[in-house]
């Protein structure tokens, strides 16, 4: 198994936000992660990628507990996040946030890595020399996720990345990550989104107050009376 978290909790000072949560991603699976506000989504992202140490229970890479190891040991086992408000470095350019995905492959020759981004996201190549900062909501999204691919990563995080897009750039950005998932990269995606996400995805998980209420393929949650009803709007 890529990813597991098994029977993990985690506290912010006293408070409980995630408590007991199991989960799995294996390789070349696309799995979302679906609850409302202050679930404990985002919180689950940072556990898996050593922001968040669990209180109790395990985080495992490649069945190997990684309780110990710190974001960059993280990234090196195949991690890559394309975090919430996309955060990208404003005052740089569109190349050097790229440049930054690729930071623990120093020496290595970047341009096979740059034409795959460009590829998937051919409008970064017209901006490669403009700020990030002054880029549209849409365009900083493709720059974050391409700085995530530049990594080479097995498995992607992805925290809502239909937040704030417009509905045409919501598709596009869900098209993209279904193109990366058949290339072959696992992806685990928090979405508040639940009709988009679990369309593209292989199976997910429901959270609630820090739980998993809900597991399934996609499929059938997408059909569950009770997602439907929180969730859906049914």
């Amino acid at each position: 198994m890529l990813l597991r978290l098994d029977d993990v909790t985690t506290y912010y000072g006293q408070i409980r936000i995630l408590e007991h949560v199991s989960l799995a991603v294996d390789a070349g699976e696309l799995v979302c992660l679906l609850g409302g506000n202050a679930s404990g989504k985002s919180t689950t992202l940072k556990t898996v990628l050593g922001i968040v140490r669990p209180r109790a229970g395990n985080v495992l890479i490649d069945d190997e507990v990684v309780n110990g190891f710190d974001v960059p040991a993280r990234i090196g086992r195949g991690l890559a996040i394309v975090p919430e408000n996309r955060r990208l470095f404003g005052q740089m350019t569109v190349r050097e946030n790229l440049e930054l995905g690729a930071v623990l492959r120093r020496g290595e020759n970047l341009d096979e890595d740059f034409e795959r981004v460009h590829q998937l996201f051919p409008r970064l190549k017209e901006r490669e020399g403009q700020l990030a900062g002054t880029l549209s909501g849409g365009e900083q999204q493709m720059v974050a996720m391409g700085r995530a691919l530049m990594s080479h990563p097995r498995l992607l995080l992805m925290d809502e990345p239909s937040m704030g897009l417009a509905p045409a750039l919501v598709q596009q950005s869900f098209r993209i990550i279904k193109e990366v998932h058949e290339a072959g990269v696992a992806v685990l995606m928090v979405e508040q989104n639940a009709t988009m996400a679990l369309s593209i995805a292989d199976r997910g998980y429901v959270l609630s107050t820090g739980e998993i209420v809900l597991e399934g393929a996609a499929s059938e949650l997408l059909h569950h009376e009770d997602l439907k009803r929180a969730y859906l709007g049914a």
